[in-house]
Protein backbone atom coordinates (compact mmCIF):
# COMPACT_ATOMS: atom_id res chain seq x y z
CA UNK A 1 0.00 0.00 0.00
CA UNK A 2 1.45 3.14 -1.15
CA UNK A 3 0.20 4.80 2.06
CA UNK A 4 1.63 2.32 4.35
CA UNK A 5 3.41 3.84 7.21
CA UNK A 6 5.12 0.56 8.16
CA UNK A 7 5.75 -2.19 4.96
CA UNK A 8 7.01 -5.21 5.38
CA UNK A 9 8.02 -7.23 2.25
CA UNK A 10 9.54 -10.42 2.23
CA UNK A 11 10.27 -10.91 5.28
CA UNK A 12 12.53 -13.99 6.44
CA UNK A 13 14.07 -14.83 9.88
CA UNK A 14 16.27 -17.73 10.02
CA UNK A 15 17.48 -19.15 13.38
CA UNK A 16 20.90 -20.92 13.60
CA UNK A 17 20.46 -23.99 16.30
CA UNK A 18 22.31 -26.60 17.50
CA UNK A 19 19.96 -28.83 14.94
CA UNK A 20 20.54 -26.27 12.04
CA UNK A 21 19.39 -23.68 10.99
CA UNK A 22 15.59 -22.61 11.47
CA UNK A 23 13.28 -20.66 9.33
CA UNK A 24 10.45 -19.17 11.76
CA UNK A 25 9.26 -16.32 9.06
CA UNK A 26 8.83 -17.11 5.87
CA UNK A 27 8.77 -14.28 2.83
CA UNK A 28 5.69 -12.64 4.79
CA UNK A 29 4.53 -9.22 3.53
CA UNK A 30 2.90 -6.84 5.93
CA UNK A 31 1.48 -3.40 5.77
CA UNK A 32 -0.05 -0.94 8.40
CA UNK A 33 -1.63 2.49 8.09
CA UNK A 34 -0.79 5.40 10.14
CA UNK A 35 -4.23 5.24 12.43
CA UNK A 36 -4.72 1.52 11.63
CA UNK A 37 -4.82 -1.17 14.10
CA UNK A 38 -3.40 -4.12 12.86
CA UNK A 39 -3.82 -7.53 14.76
CA UNK A 40 -1.52 -10.51 13.73
CA UNK A 41 -3.10 -13.55 15.32
CA UNK A 42 -1.76 -17.13 14.87
CA UNK A 43 -1.04 -19.98 17.61
CA UNK A 44 2.22 -19.86 19.83
CA UNK A 45 5.37 -20.72 17.34
CA UNK A 46 3.50 -19.05 14.74
CA UNK A 47 6.26 -16.24 13.96
CA UNK A 48 4.01 -12.95 15.52
CA UNK A 49 6.39 -11.83 17.95
CA UNK A 50 9.30 -13.10 15.98
CA UNK A 51 8.07 -10.79 13.52
CA UNK A 52 7.46 -7.55 15.66
CA UNK A 53 11.02 -8.16 17.14
CA UNK A 54 11.90 -8.04 13.62
CA UNK A 55 10.64 -4.49 13.16
CA UNK A 56 12.62 -3.05 16.08
CA UNK A 57 15.76 -5.37 14.99
CA UNK A 58 16.06 -6.41 19.11
CA UNK A 59 16.68 -10.24 17.45
CA UNK A 60 19.26 -12.56 18.77
CA UNK A 61 22.47 -12.76 16.75
CA UNK A 62 21.35 -16.34 16.57
CA UNK A 63 18.94 -14.85 13.83
CA UNK A 64 19.36 -13.69 9.88
CA UNK A 65 16.55 -11.56 8.78
CA UNK A 66 16.40 -10.63 5.00
CA UNK A 67 13.56 -8.73 2.73
CA UNK A 68 12.48 -4.93 3.59
CA UNK A 69 11.07 -3.29 6.72
CA UNK A 70 9.84 0.12 5.80
CA UNK A 71 8.96 2.68 7.97
CA UNK A 72 7.45 6.04 6.42
CA UNK A 73 9.41 4.85 3.40
CA UNK A 74 12.67 4.44 4.81
CA UNK A 75 14.44 0.90 4.97
CA UNK A 76 15.44 0.58 8.82
CA UNK A 77 17.03 -3.38 8.28
CA UNK A 78 20.25 -1.45 7.17
CA UNK A 79 20.61 0.33 10.04
CA UNK A 80 23.30 0.24 13.08
CA UNK A 81 22.33 0.94 16.41
CA UNK A 82 23.04 3.62 17.12
CA UNK A 83 20.48 4.93 14.35
CA UNK A 84 17.91 2.57 15.86
CA UNK A 85 18.39 3.89 19.22
CA UNK A 86 16.96 7.03 17.80
CA UNK A 87 14.13 5.45 16.40
CA UNK A 88 12.61 3.07 19.48
CA UNK A 89 10.95 4.37 21.86
CA UNK A 90 10.71 7.88 19.55
CA UNK A 91 9.46 6.65 16.08
CA UNK A 92 8.31 2.57 17.19
CA UNK A 93 7.88 1.84 20.75
CA UNK A 94 7.39 -1.87 22.30
CA UNK A 95 4.82 -2.81 24.62
CA UNK A 96 6.63 -6.68 25.70
CA UNK A 97 4.59 -9.59 26.40
CA UNK A 98 6.00 -10.41 30.14
CA UNK A 99 6.14 -6.98 31.97
CA UNK A 100 8.53 -8.27 34.83
CA UNK A 101 10.94 -8.99 32.52
CA UNK A 102 10.77 -5.37 30.39
CA UNK A 103 11.13 -3.71 33.76
CA UNK A 104 13.89 -2.85 35.56
CA UNK A 105 13.60 -4.12 39.35
CA UNK A 106 15.80 -1.86 41.04
CA UNK A 107 14.50 1.55 39.61
CA UNK A 108 11.14 3.11 40.82
CA UNK A 109 8.53 2.91 38.18
CA UNK A 110 8.20 6.77 37.72
CA UNK A 111 11.99 6.76 36.64
CA UNK A 112 11.56 4.02 34.49
CA UNK A 113 8.85 6.48 32.59
CA UNK A 114 11.31 9.82 33.22
CA UNK A 115 14.00 7.78 31.69
CA UNK A 116 12.44 6.77 28.32
CA UNK A 117 11.46 10.74 28.35
CA UNK A 118 14.64 11.85 28.57
CA UNK A 119 16.15 9.88 26.74
CA UNK A 120 14.23 11.03 23.30
CA UNK A 121 12.86 14.39 24.77
CA UNK A 122 15.22 17.73 25.92
CA UNK A 123 12.78 18.80 28.55
CA UNK A 124 13.45 18.85 32.49
CA UNK A 125 13.82 15.87 34.47
CA UNK A 126 10.99 17.94 36.92
CA UNK A 127 8.83 18.18 34.00
CA UNK A 128 9.39 14.59 32.69
CA UNK A 129 8.32 13.48 36.27
CA UNK A 130 5.26 15.60 35.83
CA UNK A 131 4.62 13.84 32.22
CA UNK A 132 5.51 10.36 34.16
CA UNK A 133 2.66 10.77 36.70
CA UNK A 134 0.48 11.74 34.31
CA UNK A 135 0.87 8.91 31.97
CA UNK A 136 0.27 6.70 34.63
CA UNK A 137 -2.95 8.19 35.26
CA UNK A 138 -3.73 7.91 31.35
CA UNK A 139 -3.45 4.04 31.63
CA UNK A 140 -5.11 3.91 34.58
CA UNK A 141 -3.17 3.20 37.99
CA UNK A 142 -4.80 4.48 40.72
CA UNK A 143 -2.99 7.23 42.97
CA UNK A 144 -0.31 7.59 40.35
CA UNK A 145 1.87 9.77 42.46
CA UNK A 146 2.29 7.41 45.46
CA UNK A 147 2.52 4.48 42.76
CA UNK A 148 5.24 6.31 40.74
CA UNK A 149 7.54 5.35 43.91
CA UNK A 150 6.64 2.74 44.00
CA UNK A 151 9.08 -0.81 42.24
CA UNK A 152 7.76 -3.13 39.80
CA UNK A 153 7.50 -5.97 42.32
CA UNK A 154 5.06 -3.94 44.88
CA UNK A 155 2.35 -3.62 41.85
CA UNK A 156 -0.37 -6.10 40.76
CA UNK A 157 0.80 -8.22 37.23
CA UNK A 158 -2.27 -5.92 35.46
CA UNK A 159 -1.05 -2.67 36.95
CA UNK A 160 2.65 -3.80 35.20
CA UNK A 161 1.70 -4.44 32.34
CA UNK A 162 -0.06 -0.98 32.12
CA UNK A 163 3.26 0.90 33.27
CA UNK A 164 4.99 -0.81 30.33
CA UNK A 165 1.82 0.43 28.38
CA UNK A 166 2.98 4.22 29.49
CA UNK A 167 6.69 3.60 29.12
CA UNK A 168 5.45 3.03 25.27
CA UNK A 169 3.10 5.95 25.11
CA UNK A 170 6.13 8.18 26.69
CA UNK A 171 7.29 10.07 23.23
CA UNK A 172 4.18 9.83 21.23
CA UNK A 173 5.77 7.39 18.53
CA UNK A 174 4.11 7.12 14.68
CA UNK A 175 3.55 3.59 15.74
CA UNK A 176 3.65 1.08 18.80
CA UNK A 177 3.84 -2.83 18.33
CA UNK A 178 2.03 -4.55 21.44
CA UNK A 179 2.82 -7.98 21.92
CA UNK A 180 -0.07 -9.43 23.85
CA UNK A 181 -0.63 -5.85 25.23
CA UNK A 182 -4.02 -7.31 27.75
CA UNK A 183 -2.75 -10.45 28.53
CA UNK A 184 -1.97 -9.54 32.21
CA UNK A 185 -4.70 -7.31 32.53
CA UNK A 186 -8.63 -7.90 34.09
CA UNK A 187 -11.76 -7.82 31.99
CA UNK A 188 -12.38 -3.82 33.15
CA UNK A 189 -9.04 -2.65 32.83
CA UNK A 190 -8.74 -3.98 29.52
CA UNK A 191 -11.92 -2.86 28.15
CA UNK A 192 -10.15 0.67 29.63
CA UNK A 193 -6.75 -0.16 27.70
CA UNK A 194 -8.64 -1.13 24.53
CA UNK A 195 -10.56 2.25 24.83
CA UNK A 196 -6.95 4.22 25.36
CA UNK A 197 -5.21 2.60 22.19
CA UNK A 198 -8.86 3.11 19.94
CA UNK A 199 -8.33 6.80 21.06
CA UNK A 200 -4.63 7.31 20.22
CA UNK A 201 -5.09 5.59 16.80
CA UNK A 202 -8.01 7.94 16.29
CA UNK A 203 -6.93 11.37 17.41
CA UNK A 204 -3.20 11.20 16.80
CA UNK A 205 -2.80 8.91 13.63
CA UNK A 206 -0.55 6.36 15.97
CA UNK A 207 0.05 3.23 14.14
CA UNK A 208 -0.73 -0.28 16.30
CA UNK A 209 0.69 -3.27 15.48
CA UNK A 210 -1.20 -5.64 17.92
CA UNK A 211 0.10 -9.27 18.36
CA UNK A 212 -3.00 -10.93 20.34
CA UNK A 213 -4.42 -14.36 21.10
CA UNK A 214 -7.38 -12.82 22.43
CA UNK A 215 -10.21 -12.54 19.42
CA UNK A 216 -12.31 -10.76 21.55
CA UNK A 217 -9.72 -8.30 21.70
CA UNK A 218 -9.48 -8.39 17.90
CA UNK A 219 -13.19 -7.48 17.78
CA UNK A 220 -13.22 -4.90 19.73
CA UNK A 221 -10.42 -3.13 18.61
CA UNK A 222 -8.62 -4.01 15.00
CA UNK A 223 -9.26 -2.46 11.81
CA UNK A 224 -7.51 -5.52 9.84
CA UNK A 225 -6.35 -9.05 11.50
CA UNK A 226 -3.61 -10.86 9.65
CA UNK A 227 -3.51 -14.53 10.41
CA UNK A 228 0.52 -16.70 10.58
CA UNK A 229 0.97 -20.03 10.90
CA UNK A 230 4.19 -21.73 10.77
CA UNK A 231 5.89 -18.80 9.64
CA UNK A 232 3.74 -18.24 6.65
CA UNK A 233 1.41 -15.65 6.19
CA UNK A 234 -2.22 -17.53 5.54
CA UNK A 235 -5.08 -14.56 5.47
CA UNK A 236 -5.56 -11.02 5.72
CA UNK A 237 -8.39 -8.93 5.33
CA UNK A 238 -10.75 -6.82 7.42
CA UNK A 239 -11.84 -7.65 10.96
CA UNK A 240 -15.40 -8.51 10.24
CA UNK A 241 -14.63 -10.24 7.01
CA UNK A 242 -11.63 -12.95 8.39
CA UNK A 243 -14.00 -12.98 11.91
CA UNK A 244 -17.25 -13.81 10.59
CA UNK A 245 -16.17 -15.03 7.15
CA UNK A 246 -12.91 -16.66 7.42
CA UNK A 247 -11.67 -18.23 4.21
CA UNK A 248 -8.63 -20.83 5.42
CA UNK A 249 -9.12 -23.46 7.24
CA UNK A 250 -6.56 -22.94 10.03
CA UNK A 251 -8.81 -19.25 10.66
CA UNK A 252 -11.93 -21.35 11.17
CA UNK A 253 -10.01 -23.54 14.02
CA UNK A 254 -8.86 -20.88 15.77
CA UNK A 255 -12.24 -19.29 15.61
CA UNK A 256 -13.45 -22.34 17.26
CA UNK A 257 -10.92 -23.03 20.22
CA UNK A 258 -12.23 -19.65 21.55
CA UNK A 259 -13.95 -20.39 24.91
CA UNK A 260 -17.34 -17.91 25.05
CA UNK A 261 -19.66 -17.43 27.91
CA UNK A 262 -23.01 -19.06 27.42
CA UNK A 263 -26.20 -16.05 27.15
CA UNK A 264 -27.01 -14.94 30.79
CA UNK A 265 -29.12 -17.29 32.68
CA UNK A 266 -32.51 -16.07 33.23
CA UNK A 267 -32.45 -17.81 36.97
CA UNK A 268 -33.62 -15.92 38.98
CA UNK A 269 -33.56 -18.12 42.01
CA UNK A 270 -30.18 -19.60 43.02
CA UNK A 271 -29.25 -23.23 44.29
CA UNK A 272 -28.53 -23.49 47.91
CA UNK A 273 -24.73 -23.08 48.52
CA UNK A 274 -23.40 -26.69 49.30
CA UNK A 275 -20.89 -27.15 52.18
CA UNK A 276 -17.65 -27.79 51.15
CA UNK A 277 -16.49 -31.21 53.14
CA UNK A 278 -12.59 -31.84 53.88
CA UNK A 279 -11.23 -29.02 52.62
CA UNK A 280 -7.37 -29.55 51.21
CA UNK A 281 -6.85 -25.81 51.65
CA UNK A 282 -9.16 -23.31 54.64
CA UNK A 283 -8.37 -20.30 55.12
CA UNK A 284 -10.47 -18.62 58.07
CA UNK A 285 -10.33 -14.58 58.35
CA UNK A 286 -7.24 -14.78 56.12
CA UNK A 287 -6.01 -11.24 56.19
CA UNK A 288 -2.37 -9.70 54.57
CA UNK A 289 -0.62 -6.53 55.12
CA UNK A 290 2.08 -5.18 53.25
CA UNK A 291 3.97 -2.65 55.13
CA UNK A 292 6.52 -0.05 53.05
CA UNK A 293 7.78 3.14 54.81
CA UNK A 294 6.12 3.11 58.21
CA UNK A 295 2.84 2.69 56.30
CA UNK A 296 0.75 -0.36 56.15
CA UNK A 297 -1.64 -1.77 53.25
CA UNK A 298 -4.16 -4.58 53.56
CA UNK A 299 -4.31 -6.56 50.45
CA UNK A 300 -5.92 -9.54 51.94
CA UNK A 301 -8.91 -8.50 54.34
CA UNK A 302 -10.57 -11.17 56.16
CA UNK A 303 -11.24 -13.90 53.33
CA UNK A 304 -13.03 -16.86 54.49
CA UNK A 305 -11.85 -19.92 51.29
CA UNK A 306 -12.75 -23.91 51.62
CA UNK A 307 -11.44 -26.03 48.66
CA UNK A 308 -12.46 -29.48 48.51
CA UNK A 309 -10.60 -32.32 47.58
CA UNK A 310 -11.03 -32.89 43.62
CA UNK A 311 -12.94 -29.47 43.19
CA UNK A 312 -11.79 -26.48 40.80
CA UNK A 313 -11.87 -22.93 41.77
CA UNK A 314 -12.20 -20.40 40.03
CA UNK A 315 -10.85 -16.87 41.57
CA UNK A 316 -11.91 -13.92 39.51
CA UNK A 317 -11.78 -10.60 39.84
CA UNK A 318 -9.83 -6.89 39.12
CA UNK A 319 -5.90 -6.25 39.19
CA UNK A 320 -4.86 -5.42 42.58
CA UNK A 321 -7.97 -7.09 44.18
CA UNK A 322 -6.13 -9.33 46.28
CA UNK A 323 -6.03 -12.65 43.92
CA UNK A 324 -2.66 -13.36 43.15
CA UNK A 325 -2.17 -12.34 47.15
CA UNK A 326 -4.26 -14.70 48.05
CA UNK A 327 -2.51 -17.37 45.75
CA UNK A 328 1.00 -16.88 47.24
CA UNK A 329 -0.42 -17.01 50.73
CA UNK A 330 -1.85 -20.27 50.20
CA UNK A 331 1.50 -21.24 49.00
CA UNK A 332 3.20 -20.30 52.29
CA UNK A 333 5.22 -17.32 50.15
CA UNK A 334 3.56 -14.61 52.49
CA UNK A 335 2.29 -14.98 56.18
CA UNK A 336 -0.50 -14.07 57.01
CA UNK A 337 -0.91 -11.27 59.53
CA UNK A 338 -4.45 -12.63 60.47
CA UNK A 339 -6.39 -15.66 60.32
CA UNK A 340 -5.35 -19.02 59.88
CA UNK A 341 -4.99 -21.33 57.45
CA UNK A 342 -4.88 -25.37 57.26
CA UNK A 343 -3.72 -27.76 54.70
CA UNK A 344 -4.78 -31.35 54.41
CA UNK A 345 -6.54 -30.81 57.90
CA UNK A 346 -3.60 -29.42 59.03
CA UNK A 347 -2.87 -26.10 60.17
CA UNK A 348 0.26 -24.11 58.80
CA UNK A 349 2.02 -21.04 59.57
CA UNK A 350 1.76 -19.23 63.19
CA UNK A 351 0.81 -21.89 65.49
CA UNK A 352 0.50 -24.84 63.35
CA UNK A 353 2.40 -27.88 62.73
CA UNK A 354 6.50 -27.66 62.81
CA UNK A 355 8.58 -26.51 59.83
CA UNK A 356 9.60 -29.98 59.15
CA UNK A 357 5.68 -31.37 58.62
CA UNK A 358 4.95 -27.69 56.81
CA UNK A 359 7.37 -28.82 54.14
CA UNK A 360 6.07 -32.35 53.60
CA UNK A 361 2.89 -30.57 53.17
CA UNK A 362 3.91 -27.57 51.16
CA UNK A 363 5.47 -30.81 49.22
CA UNK A 364 1.88 -31.80 48.40
CA UNK A 365 1.03 -28.49 46.49
CA UNK A 366 1.81 -27.36 43.13
CA UNK A 367 2.23 -24.21 41.45
CA UNK A 368 1.77 -22.35 38.34
CA UNK A 369 2.68 -18.61 38.25
CA UNK A 370 1.82 -16.06 36.55
CA UNK A 371 4.89 -14.76 34.38
CA UNK A 372 6.35 -18.18 32.92
CA UNK A 373 9.28 -15.54 31.89
CA UNK A 374 10.47 -14.82 36.05
CA UNK A 375 9.64 -17.84 37.21
CA UNK A 376 11.71 -20.14 34.82
CA UNK A 377 15.60 -19.97 35.70
CA UNK A 378 17.59 -18.97 32.39
CA UNK A 379 20.13 -20.76 33.50
CA UNK A 380 18.65 -24.29 33.24
CA UNK A 381 17.20 -26.15 30.65
CA UNK A 382 13.89 -27.04 30.34
CA UNK A 383 14.66 -30.73 31.35
CA UNK A 384 16.26 -29.49 34.58
CA UNK A 385 13.19 -26.88 34.93
CA UNK A 386 10.85 -29.76 35.50
CA UNK A 387 13.03 -32.31 36.99
CA UNK A 388 14.19 -29.91 39.55
CA UNK A 389 10.71 -30.54 41.94
CA UNK A 390 12.04 -34.78 42.09
CA UNK A 391 15.95 -33.46 43.21
CA UNK A 392 13.89 -30.84 46.16
CA UNK A 393 11.51 -32.74 47.51
CA UNK A 394 12.59 -36.94 47.17
CA UNK A 395 9.65 -39.15 47.60
CA UNK A 396 8.27 -41.86 45.82
CA UNK A 397 8.91 -40.49 42.35
CA UNK A 398 11.98 -40.84 40.22
CA UNK A 399 15.11 -40.87 41.98
CA UNK A 400 17.85 -42.08 39.04
CA UNK A 401 18.85 -39.12 36.18
CA UNK A 402 17.82 -42.02 33.97
CA UNK A 403 13.98 -42.12 35.58
CA UNK A 404 14.39 -38.55 35.43
CA UNK A 405 14.77 -37.83 31.76
CA UNK A 406 12.12 -40.51 31.07
CA UNK A 407 9.87 -38.62 33.77
CA UNK A 408 10.33 -35.22 32.13
CA UNK A 409 9.30 -36.49 28.53
CA UNK A 410 6.28 -37.77 29.75
CA UNK A 411 5.89 -34.32 31.39
CA UNK A 412 6.47 -32.47 28.31
CA UNK A 413 4.04 -34.81 26.27
CA UNK A 414 1.88 -34.66 28.39
CA UNK A 415 1.43 -30.76 27.96
CA UNK A 416 2.16 -31.35 24.02
CA UNK A 417 5.58 -30.24 23.89
CA UNK A 418 8.17 -31.66 22.12
CA UNK A 419 10.42 -33.95 24.38
CA UNK A 420 13.31 -32.66 22.33
CA UNK A 421 12.56 -29.39 23.96
CA UNK A 422 14.12 -30.63 27.22
CA UNK A 423 17.76 -30.02 25.98
CA UNK A 424 16.14 -25.92 25.35
CA UNK A 425 16.71 -23.18 27.33
CA UNK A 426 13.55 -20.88 28.17
CA UNK A 427 14.81 -17.38 25.99
CA UNK A 428 14.23 -20.13 22.90
CA UNK A 429 10.59 -20.73 23.40
CA UNK A 430 7.57 -18.57 22.72
CA UNK A 431 5.54 -17.09 25.89
CA UNK A 432 3.08 -19.99 25.06
CA UNK A 433 5.65 -22.92 24.95
CA UNK A 434 7.29 -21.26 28.83
CA UNK A 435 3.13 -21.72 30.15
CA UNK A 436 3.23 -24.84 29.36
CA UNK A 437 6.60 -25.72 31.06
CA UNK A 438 5.43 -24.07 34.11
CA UNK A 439 2.54 -26.86 34.30
CA UNK A 440 4.99 -29.51 33.36
CA UNK A 441 6.68 -28.59 36.17
CA UNK A 442 3.93 -28.10 38.36
CA UNK A 443 2.65 -31.83 38.20
CA UNK A 444 5.76 -33.21 38.58
CA UNK A 445 5.28 -34.26 41.87
CA UNK A 446 1.51 -35.50 41.08
CA UNK A 447 0.31 -32.72 43.42
CA UNK A 448 -2.88 -33.19 45.78
CA UNK A 449 -3.10 -28.90 45.35
CA UNK A 450 -2.17 -26.88 42.66
CA UNK A 451 -2.24 -23.26 42.92
CA UNK A 452 -2.49 -21.73 39.34
CA UNK A 453 -1.82 -18.01 39.01
CA UNK A 454 -2.91 -16.72 35.41
CA UNK A 455 -2.12 -20.44 33.84
CA UNK A 456 -3.31 -19.70 30.48
CA UNK A 457 -2.78 -16.05 30.19
CA UNK A 458 0.47 -16.17 27.75
CA UNK A 459 -1.41 -19.24 25.48
CA UNK A 460 -3.07 -18.36 22.01
CA UNK A 461 -6.66 -19.68 22.11
CA UNK A 462 -6.09 -23.03 20.26
CA UNK A 463 -2.75 -23.89 22.40
CA UNK A 464 -5.17 -22.74 25.55
CA UNK A 465 -7.79 -25.20 24.77
CA UNK A 466 -5.64 -28.23 24.40
CA UNK A 467 -3.63 -26.89 27.49
CA UNK A 468 -6.66 -26.55 29.85
CA UNK A 469 -8.29 -30.48 28.14
CA UNK A 470 -4.66 -31.08 29.53
CA UNK A 471 -5.30 -29.99 33.14
CA UNK A 472 -8.77 -31.17 33.19
CA UNK A 473 -7.71 -34.87 32.45
CA UNK A 474 -4.95 -34.79 34.49
CA UNK A 475 -6.77 -33.26 37.18
CA UNK A 476 -9.67 -36.24 36.64
CA UNK A 477 -6.98 -38.62 36.38
CA UNK A 478 -4.68 -37.56 39.29
CA UNK A 479 -7.77 -36.21 41.14
CA UNK A 480 -6.07 -32.89 42.42
CA UNK A 481 -8.17 -29.96 43.56
CA UNK A 482 -6.89 -26.18 41.97
CA UNK A 483 -7.31 -22.72 43.05
CA UNK A 484 -7.68 -21.33 38.98
CA UNK A 485 -6.90 -17.60 39.40
CA UNK A 486 -7.76 -15.47 36.29
CA UNK A 487 -9.09 -12.55 34.58
CA UNK A 488 -10.74 -14.70 31.63
CA UNK A 489 -14.01 -15.32 32.92
CA UNK A 490 -14.93 -17.56 29.82
CA UNK A 491 -12.12 -19.72 30.92
CA UNK A 492 -12.84 -19.76 34.63
CA UNK A 493 -16.46 -20.58 33.26
CA UNK A 494 -14.99 -23.35 31.41
CA UNK A 495 -12.72 -25.22 33.62
CA UNK A 496 -14.11 -24.39 37.45
CA UNK A 497 -17.03 -26.19 39.55
CA UNK A 498 -17.41 -23.05 42.01
CA UNK A 499 -16.15 -19.34 41.48
CA UNK A 500 -15.16 -16.77 43.93
CA UNK A 501 -14.80 -13.25 43.12
CA UNK A 502 -13.00 -10.90 44.56
CA UNK A 503 -13.19 -7.05 45.46
CA UNK A 504 -10.08 -4.64 47.61
CA UNK A 505 -9.26 -7.80 48.88
CA UNK A 506 -12.62 -9.06 49.86
CA UNK A 507 -14.79 -12.25 48.47
CA UNK A 508 -17.61 -10.27 47.71
CA UNK A 509 -19.54 -13.80 46.12
CA UNK A 510 -19.02 -17.45 45.77
CA UNK A 511 -20.95 -19.95 43.77
CA UNK A 512 -21.20 -22.76 41.29
CA UNK A 513 -19.69 -21.45 38.28
CA UNK A 514 -23.15 -21.37 36.39
CA UNK A 515 -24.55 -18.96 39.62
CA UNK A 516 -21.57 -16.43 39.10
CA UNK A 517 -20.86 -16.37 35.84
CA UNK A 518 -24.40 -16.54 34.20
CA UNK A 519 -26.57 -15.04 37.33
CA UNK A 520 -24.41 -13.28 39.20
CA UNK A 521 -25.82 -11.42 41.94
CA UNK A 522 -23.26 -8.69 43.37
CA UNK A 523 -22.81 -5.20 41.04
CA UNK A 524 -19.42 -5.68 40.53
CA UNK A 525 -19.69 -9.41 39.16
CA UNK A 526 -22.00 -7.81 36.88
CA UNK A 527 -19.77 -5.13 35.96
CA UNK A 528 -16.81 -7.74 35.27
CA UNK A 529 -19.45 -9.72 33.09
CA UNK A 530 -19.72 -6.85 31.23
CA UNK A 531 -16.47 -5.83 30.11
CA UNK A 532 -15.62 -9.24 28.63
CA UNK A 533 -15.08 -8.83 24.95
CA UNK A 534 -16.57 -11.21 21.64
CA UNK A 535 -15.13 -12.02 18.96
CA UNK A 536 -17.81 -10.87 16.95
CA UNK A 537 -17.27 -7.38 15.80
CA UNK A 538 -20.81 -6.51 15.73
CA UNK A 539 -22.05 -7.83 19.38
CA UNK A 540 -18.55 -6.39 20.33
CA UNK A 541 -19.56 -2.67 19.20
CA UNK A 542 -23.24 -2.78 20.88
CA UNK A 543 -21.19 -4.22 24.21
CA UNK A 544 -18.40 -1.04 24.11
CA UNK A 545 -21.66 1.41 23.20
CA UNK A 546 -23.37 -0.16 26.46
CA UNK A 547 -20.23 -0.10 27.96
CA UNK A 548 -19.69 3.54 27.24
CA UNK A 549 -23.34 4.60 28.58
CA UNK A 550 -22.95 2.78 31.54
CA UNK A 551 -19.81 5.28 32.14
CA UNK A 552 -21.78 8.20 31.42
CA UNK A 553 -24.87 7.51 33.43
CA UNK A 554 -22.93 6.17 36.52
CA UNK A 555 -22.58 8.82 39.23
Amino acid sequence: MSDALLSITDLTVTFRTEDGPVEAVKGIDLDVRAGEVLALVGESGSGKSVTAMAVLKLLPRSATVTGSIRLGGREILPLGEPEMNGIRGAEISMVFQEPMTALNPSMRIGDQITEAILNHAGVPKADAWKRAIALLQRVGIPEPERRAKSYPHELSGGQRQRVVIAIALACEPQLIIADEPTTALDVTVQAEILDLIRRLAADTGTAFLLVTHNMGVVADIADRVAVMLRGTMVEVGSTREVLTAPREDYTKKLLSAVPSLPDIATVVERAEAESVPDAVLDMVGASVTYRRGGRSFLALDGVDLRIAPGEILGLVGESGSGKSTLGRAALGLLPLSAGSMTLFGEQVGRGGVGRRRERELRGRVGAIFQDPGSSLDPRMTVGEAIAEPMLVQRRKLPTTATQRRARVAELLDAVELPTTYANRYPHELSGGQRQRIGLARAIALEPELIIADEPTSALDVSVQAAVLEVLRSLQEKMHFACLFISHDLAVVHQISDRVAVMLKGEIVETGSADDVLLAPQHPYSRRLLASVPVPDPDKQALRREARAAARVIAP
